[in-house]
């Protein structure tokens, strides 16, 4: 399995960004695909995730800005995020796991290779 992710780049405080990621080798309708975040100096933690049939969840810091959602029938996972923050800068990392979630890193079968996202105040 491949997680292709796309969409980041540099944005001012206040707007907004999509993030896009696309699945290859296999669908992924029964895995839970979601979104983690790295910023410099800092570990990984989990943003949002989502199963197919649509139940979400959100990292409390995103909520209310960031909403995930899926294509199933692209094998594509979203995030659209909006009034962002300096604070949100990071590497984004999609991934995508089976049984439990996404919701800590332990969970991840399998990771994207990242998309940077700045957000200059």
């Amino acid at each position: 399995v491949q997680l292709q992710a796309s969409g980041g780049g540099w944005v001012q405080a206040g707007g907004s960004l999509r993030l896009s990621c696309a699945a290859s080798g296999r669908t992924l309708s029964s895995y839970a695909m979601g979104w983690f975040r790295q910023a410099p100096r800092k570990q990984r933690e989990f943003v949002a995730m989502a199963w197919s049939g649509g139940t979400s969840y959100y990292a409390d810091s995103v909520k209310g800005r960031f909403t995930i959602s899926r294509d199933n029938a692209k094998n594509t996972v979203y995030l659209q995020m909006n009034s962002l923050k300096p604070e949100d800068t990071a590497v984004y990392y999609c991934a995508a796991g089976r049984y439990l979630g996404v919701r800590a890193v332990s969970e991840v079968e399998y990771w994207g290779q990242g998309t940077q996202v700045t957000v200059s105040s």
